[in-house]
């Protein structure tokens, strides 16, 4: 299953069944797990810990030092969980010590071609990054979140769960889960209901959270006094807690 022309080291752990293309590099402290399938040219280095089932693209570069001028190749790591798919020349960086010391990625997430992920980022599961996504460092994806055709992120921003960037959008602060943003910089333009409606969400779930929006943007309140409000609706509507949490977390502020 393994390339004769591929060069893998001696202290990484691959199970019997991954397949390595032809001329791929796999470092020292690399975990590759049952399933997964690296392409020819593939380069990952370690400490890196990639889960089952994902199919990595030639030229991808996982696993490589951050692109931090404070990084003095401290041992940090990357870990990738299970059924990812990650295109070719992709580019998905370890931690600093500055941070957690890790870089992260759920499961089933779709990771299109030159997609840029830097050290730190922590990435929730079946998100999709469409061509030419970038992440600055230190930022956190939830989960379902889509990142359309160069789209960028600056450093430290939080993307809610559901949350939607549009092509070419350029975001400097926290986009609250489900919105929809774009521009450059970015701002809101509604909720992704599309995407809502293709994960089932339900009619009046859509409703109440078009109506917690409203109070974010609409009502001309304080992002404060539009937390309390949408506090007193969650017990009846429990959409609403990715809404919150992510309004109450916000250390950089959110789109507006």
């Amino acid at each position: 299953m393994i390339h004769a022309s591929a060069i893998v080291s001696a202290s990484a752990a691959i199970a019997d069944d991954v397949e390595i293309g032809a001329y791929a590099i796999v470092g020292d402290d690399v975990e590759i797990a049952t399933g997964t399938r690296i392409d020819s040219h593939v380069v990952i280095a370690g400490p890196t810990r990639i889960g089952r089932d994902n199919h990595i693209y030639p030229f991808a570069s996982i696993g490589g030092d951050p692109q931090d001028k404070k990084y003095a190749y401290e041992r940090t790591r990357l870990e990738i969980g299970d059924r990812n798919t990650i295109r070719e020349y992709c580019s998905i960086s370890r931690g600093t010590i500055q941070d957690e010391g890790v870089t992260r990625m759920g499961d089933d997430n779709w990771i299109m071609a030159y997609v840029h992920i830097a050290h730190d980022c922590q990435i929730g599961s079946n998100t999709i990054f469409a061509n030419n996504a970038t992440l600055a460092g230190h930022v956190h994806v939830g989960d379902w979140v889509i990142m359309a055709g160069f789209s960028g992120v600056h450093q430290f921003c939080h993307l809610g769960a559901h949350s939607f960037l549009g092509m070419y959008s350029g975001c400097n602060r926290d986009v609250p889960a489900y919105t929809l943003v774009s521009g450059q910089p970015a701002v809101p333009r509604g909720i992704n209901s599309e995407g809502l409606k293709r994960r089932e969400f339900t009619t009046e779930q859509i409703r109440n959270i078009k109506n917690a929006y409203r109070i974010v943007y609409r009502k001309g309140l304080k992002l404060a006094d539009a937390i309390i409000e949408i506090e007193k609706l969650v017990s009846n509507q429990p959409e609403l807690e990715l809404l919150l949490l992510s309004l109450a977390s916000s250390d950089r502020g959110i789109v507006r």
